[in-house]
Formats: C-alpha cells, sequence, structure tokens
C-alpha cells in the first residue's frame, strides 16, 4: 500500500510539472497576459492620435479657418490692413540672476 501511495504522489509531481515549470505553464501564461494588456493599451493610445490626426488631415483639406488659424500662430502671419499687437509681460529680476519669470 505504501508503494502505491508513493507512486500517486511521484505521479501527481509529474503530471504537475509542465503545469507550473513547462512551456505552457501558468507564470508564462500570466506573463503573456500583462504584455497583451500593454500592447491593447498602446495600440488604444495610437488609435486615438491617429483619428486625432485624420481629422486634422481633414479640416486642413476642406477648411480655410484652421489653415488661416495655423498661419497666423505658428507663422506669425496677419491679414492685409491689420494691425499687430504683441503684449509682453515684464521680467522682474531674481536674486539667483538667472532671468527666471517669477
Amino acid at each position: 500500500m505504501r508503494v502505491l501511495v508513493w507512486l500517486l504522489v511521484i505521479l501527481l509531481l509529474l503530471l504537475q510539472y509542465p503545469l507550473w515549470l513547462g512551456k505552457g505553464s501558468w507564470p508564462k501564461v500570466w506573463s503573456l497576459k500583462e504584455q497583451i494588456e500593454t500592447v491593447k493599451l498602446q495600440n488604444r493610445r495610437l488609435t486615438d492620435r491617429n483619428q486625432r490626426l485624420r481629422a486634422e488631415v481633414l479640416d486642413l483639406s476642406t477648411g480655410y479657418d484652421s489653415i488661416e488659424a495655423r498661419a497666423r500662430n505658428e507663422l506669425g502671419m496677419i491679414r492685409k490692413n491689420e494691425v499687430f499687437y504683441q503684449v509682453m509681460e515684464p521680467v522682474s529680476a531674481t536674486p539667483s540672476g538667472s532671468g527666471e519669470r517669477e
């Protein structure tokens, strides 16, 4: 009877080995699930970014308002007979002399 018990214990350990330490073990499955979630999150972020870029391209190709806004903001362009005013905040001197704004 004792031999049968030991034989069953050894058989159980042999069956458990692939589950915990083998090629498709639980730790590897958990690691792969984490990697899948990371990739899914990255894909969602990239999909959102692509949708924003697609909307911006569509807006730039069909509407002149966005082109005008970009020309004004990024290139500093103004229309004919327009006057451009730039208001600057005064820069106060700091004790360290680094010239940073407060």
